[in-house]
């Protein structure tokens, strides 16, 4: 079970994710409706899938391979502060400074949007203590990249599969049944939740 955990926990993130519309089904939206296409709605869920992806992908990847170098103790702490300041980043200032993309975005455009808004939401990082929970190769905490990227790699792959089945449930839910209209009376404050998660994501690695 003690395996089973961090998977949940990855396949949780990446629902908590794709709920989120700062991560992408929001635009899918309106992007299908301001050129009046179901298929556009469609096509782009995959660069915002391949943009979360890569964005988690690659913070993984940072922080395998300066895990594998630095001194366990050392390296949570510091995993840690990056995490709690990215979410005292955003408890201040509200996620105002957005990447802006307009209507006209092609597939490369918004694949490179959904890479920099995961970037700077710090949605790599919310997988951070999963991950070095299933990369730990010795009872003194130690990683060793060659075994530790792969694994990266498979949470990436699970979280983006979970992440793009919420933003394709949400996206084609508003477009064709509930509309953006709707959206008004039942909306959700999704940056104070981020915030939230990024915390409590930091202050687990401090514990860890």
């Amino acid at each position: 079970m003690t395996t089973v955990w961090p998977w949940l926990s990855i396949i949780g993130l990446g629902a908590f994710h794709g709920i989120n519309p700062a991560m992408g089904w929001l635009f899918a939206v309106a992007l299908g409706l301001h050129r009046q296409s179901r298929r556009i709605v469609w096509l782009s869920l995959a660069p915002i899938a391949v943009g979360h992806a890569a964005s988690a992908a690659l913070t993984l990847a940072v922080v395998v391979t300066f895990g594998a170098v630095l001194e366990p103790h050392h390296f949570r702490l510091v995993a840690a502060l990056l995490i709690l300041s990215v979410a005292a980043y955003g408890a201040f200032c509200g996620h105002r400074h957005r990447v802006r993309v307009g209507m006209r975005a092609g597939m490369a455009g918004l694949g490179l949007w959904s890479f920099l808004m995961a970037t700077s939401h710090g949605a790599g990082l919310m997988l951070v203590p999963a991950v070095l929970s299933l990369c730990v190769v010795d009872r003194a905490g130690d990683l060793a990249v060659a075994g530790s990227l792969p694994v990266a790699l498979a949470a990436v792959a699970v979280h983006g599969a979970a992440m793009l089945a919420v933003v394709a449930a949400m996206a084609i839910a508003v477009f064709e049944w509930l509309g953006l209209a709707a959206l008004r009376s039942a909306w959700i404050n999704f940056d104070h939740l981020w915030t939230v998660a990024l915390s409590a994501t930091g202050i687990v690695l401090l514990v860890q």
